[in-house]
């Protein structure tokens, strides 16, 4: 991987770490702070738009295609990935699905986008996803989840898994095949995600306004950074096989769990930093 993408997605990993410490909680007010938060980032990152080379092509219709399937796959993606936190264990649903998605990410750039990465770099993709779902099954079994032998949250983990790998390798394709800003992009695709999270909120307005008004610092925190971690990954994927990409980007869930051990003094923090080695591991060998 070049040096300047490595810089892009540990960037990206920084910013999206950054954003869930700082909204920690708030995030599970669920629709209510999805459409704050879609609204937010729109706001934020819409004027960039002119100084960031626009839409980046001539074609509004590809642009308009490429944002549309994109804003419905994110909402699909965070649909069931809600839908997971209720019916199982968080961390199960958590490392499953942040493994799951760059693990099918790696083998769909490898068959259908034709990438090639060394035999260096998938030893450090397997390195880093390991380490990254090891991360999240440190509290596995501390919740509900399991009914008639059947684990959901490893159900909806999986499926979630899915969500991430689709829109991961869509934006990809789109971003790279028809030339799209990265920021325009990343803005028509929170723009179209409004309407979605509207009809989820049609009859909590109230707890809509409330929230803004409570917890408006941390929207616009989360309003800056979250497209930010994302614009950050769509140039890199310019520039760097998807394949590498999409592991690299899981290290925001090591920058997460080492301030879990070291500021809120969460549990076993022998096993927590342990597997983010395997992750730093897996890191060096990426960045050969």
């Amino acid at each position: 991987m070049s040096p300047l993408a490595f810089v892009l997605v540990f960037g990206a990993a920084l910013s999206h770490a950054a954003w869930n410490i700082i909204a920690h909680g708030i995030s599970r007010a669920g629709a209510t702070f999805l459409w704050w938060g879609a609204v937010a980032s729109t706001v934020v990152w819409i004027g960039a738009v002119p100084f960031t080379g626009g839409l980046g092509t001539d074609d509004l219709g590809s642009f308009a295609l490429g944002v549309s399937v994109s804003a419905v796959l994110h909402v699909a993606y965070m649909a069931v990935l809600q839908r997971g936190y209720r019916e199982g264990n968080l961390s199960t649903v958590y490392a499953t699905a942040r493994g799951t998605g760059p693990f099918l990410s790696v083998i769909v750039a490898v068959l259908i986008l034709g990438e090639r990465p060394s035999a260096i770099a998938l030893i450090g993709v397997a390195a880093v996803i390991v380490g990254v779902v090891a991360i999240g099954l440190v509290d596995r079994g501390r919740g509900a989840g399991r009914r008639r032998g059947l684990d959901l949250g490893l159900v909806f983990g999986l499926l979630t898994g899915v969500a991430i790998a689709t829109y991961t390798i869509w934006d990809a394709h789109v971003v790279r095949t028809w030339e799209l800003s990265p920021v325009a992009f990343m803005v028509g695709t929170t723009l179209l995600q409004v309407p979605f999270y509207s009809i989820a909120v049609r009859h909590r307005w109230d707890a809509v306004w409330a929230l803004g008004r409570a917890q408006w610092r941390r929207i616009v925190v989360f309003g800056v950074l979250s497209p930010l971690s994302y614009i950050l990954v769509l140039t890199a994927i310019q520039i760097a096989p998807v394949a590498l990409v999409a592991p690299l980007r899981e290290v925001s869930v090591v920058l997460v769990s080492l301030f879990g051990v070291f500021v809120l003094r969460e549990s076993r923090p022998g096993w927590r930093i342990a597997a983010s080695l395997v992750v730093v591991g897996g890191i060096v060998l990426l960045a050969v």
